[in-house]
């Protein structure tokens, strides 16, 4: 990602690309984990606004304070997807220290979804002690 006088001199360069190349051709693009591209406007114009001396009040741009040296920021949001599935991603799971194959009962609570874990079985963890 290009700031500061590097930003603005690439910018000089980059006359007449769309709006899209410029984001690309600056470093404020990446790719999800399927392969698809990700163009961070808000980030760009805000990395510009900064190298021409406004300074925003508030935190810097979302993707930025991801990649800062406290790891990705959580908002705890997300959505159902096209097949009714509603995804928790590896952050949130890594976070609560969570393995492949951990078992949750779903409970439906006041118009809210929770999820317990379940102990695994006596006999489970004998089996695994071999």
């Amino acid at each position: 990602m290009l700031e500061g006088d590097r930003l603005l001199a690439r910018l000089d360069q980059l006359r007449g690309l769309s709006r899209s190349e410029l984001v690309r051709s600056c470093g404020y693009a990446t790719r999800s984990e399927d392969g698809r591209e990700h163009l961070h406007f808000t980030d760009f114009y805000e990395a510009i606004l900064e190298a021409k001396g406004v300074h925003l009040p508030g935190q810097p741009g979302r993707w930025r304070a991801s990649r800062s040296t406290q790891g990705r920021q959580l908002s705890f949001n997300t959505h159902v997807h096209f097949n009714g599935n509603l995804m928790v991603g590896r952050a949130y799971t890594e976070k609560l220290q969570l393995k492949p194959g951990d078992q949750f009962r779903i409970h439906l609570h006041e118009g809210g979804i929770r999820l317990t874990p379940l102990q695994a079985s006596a006999d489970q963890a004998d089996s695994s002690v071999d």
